[in-house]
């Protein structure tokens, strides 16, 4: 549970004498100069305990990757031979097998490590071809027709109707929000691409998680950029001046290059969900026997865990406010009200809901309180608010500086 802790100061004073002292850090501060029959509260010398929650990513997406293995350390891996011709740069170990045949390296730069029918190719094609299948075997959840530019597709499982992809023009994949969502495509003969054609990636969708599955071979059109992780049966022909976010995989054949570059795609590391409060707030002033209220200044929680589905609450609770002098005097935490208001900016996609969204909503803080929540979240998201904090100054209140933490948390 990450946890913001704000340390608080409460100066009460006569006109017969004055006491002021602060806690910042758990330390003490001597206040002075304070004259006026009044009772002034302030928030001041926060001290941050913040802890932080790294929770593992969700994987609740409507579809799971397709599982990789080995195959997943290459960037190329073939069948038979990986061919290049020019200053084509690879991001990834590349690999063949059963064949043993790799020409073109150099010229062309090679950010990895090359593997010739070794252990490490043999066990990548033996995962690549139960990814392969793993693929086919997925549930069709739409058919579109062969033609993918110009259209915008969701998460899902897409099958060609006429039995082959083209992209002539620009597709895009739309994670609407979710870092985990899954885009797996399925051909029973193959995936051409068109000269200068581009797959774009839109609101969360991440390279690593889209998958070409060809049941013969692939031909991408040069000048294009392409993403995802093709797993074709039989061949890959990468055309001149090409970029892949992603790998180019084939089972049986080969993979030619004409100046390309390929890299290998990874997912993004999931985040921390915290919350973070002012170190310093200054409450005010009131008069013995009434309230002083004022802004704390911005709260703001940051979830960038990845997950599909986040939910998350954020709770405050206040000490008593005390002085440090000899005798201590109390006053206690039961006079102390807070409400969130509503949020002053957010991020992502959900729900934000206020504990207290307006002042007749405030609520005694002796305890655990709602201070915000998220709910039908998807992926990162953000929220900020402004809450305001009022002491009941009782009639009774000795002259002196009286301090308190309010603390923050999430979870």
């Amino acid at each position: 549970m990450p946890l913001w802790a704000t340390e608080g100061l409460l100066a009460v004073e006569t006109p017969e004498e004055t006491m002021a002292l602060s806690v910042r850090a758990g330390k003490y501060r001597k206040i002075t100069g304070m004259t006026r029959a009044t009772i002034a509260l302030t928030l001041v010398g926060a001290t941050t305990a913040l802890f932080l929650v790294v929770s593992p990513r969700s994987a609740s997406a409507a579809e799971l990757p397709v599982p990789l293995g080995t195959a997943e350390d290459f960037a190329i891996l073939a069948g038979t031979t990986v061919t290049n011709t020019g200053l084509s740069v690879v991001t990834g170990d590349l690999g063949v097998s059963p064949g043993t045949a790799v020409t073109g390296f150099p010229p062309g730069q090679l950010n990895g490590a090359i593997h010739s029918n070794d252990g490490p190719a043999v066990q990548g094609k033996s995962d690549l071809v139960i990814a392969y299948n793993d693929a086919v075997s997925r549930t069709t959840t739409d058919i579109l027709s062969s033609e993918l530019a110009g259209t915008t597709q969701p998460t899902g499982v897409y099958e060609s109707a006429g039995g082959t992809f083209t992209i002539t023009g620009d597709l895009t994949l739309d994670a609407e929000g979710d870092p985990n969502a899954v885009f797996i495509f399925k051909t029973t003969s193959t995936l051409i691409t068109g000269a200068s054609s581009t797959v774009n990636l839109i609101n969360g969708a991440q390279s690593c998680n889209v998958f070409w599955q060809v049941g013969s071979s692939v031909t991408l059109g040069a000048n294009s950029l392409f993403r995802g992780n093709i797993l074709a049966f039989t061949s890959i022909t990468v055309g001149a001046a090409l970029e892949v976010d992603g790998r180019t995989m084939a089972i049986n054949g080969a993979v030619t290059m004409d100046t390309d570059t390929v890299t290998r795609s990874t997912c993004a590391e999931p985040g921390e969900l915290s919350i973070s409060a002012p170190e310093t707030a200054d409450l005010g002033s009131a008069s013995l026997g009434g309230v002083v209220s004022s802004h704390l200044g911005p709260v703001t929680v940051t979830d960038e865990r990845l997950l599909s589905a986040p939910t998350w609450t954020a709770t405050v609770v206040a000490t008593n406010f005390v002085t440090s002098g000899v005798p201590v005097h109390t006053i206690s935490n039961t006079n102390a009200s807070y409400w969130s208001g509503p949020a002053t900016a957010t991020s992502g996609i959900g729900t934000f809901t206020s504990g207290q969204p307006t002042a007749g909503d405030a609520e005694i803080i002796n305890v655990e309180r709602t201070a915000f929540t998220l709910t039908d979240g998807i992926g990162n998201n953000s929220a900020t608010w402004d809450p305001v904090v009022s002491v009941q100054i009782p009639p009774t209140a000795v002259a002196g500086t009286y301090t308190a933490t309010i603390t923050f948390s999430v979870a």
